[in-house]
């Protein structure tokens, strides 16, 4: 279960992030940048949970 609901949270992060980087407003853009790596990143740990069995 962990696996999936990292891996949603992932691709929302980084779609909300790759939107924020449209902005006008650099500050936005830069939020935008780190939120789209974040992202990746819970992806990634979903990856690794489904690997393992969720047993981390």
């Amino acid at each position: 279960m962990g696996e999936l609901k990292s891996k949603i949270e992932g691709n929302v992060n980084e779609a909300i992030g790759k939107a924020k980087q449209q902005s006008n407003d650099p500050e936005t853009r830069a939020d935008g940048k780190s939120q789209e790596v974040k992202g990746k990143a819970q992806q990634a740990k979903g990856e690794v949970q489904g690997a393992l069995g969720d047993d981390i």
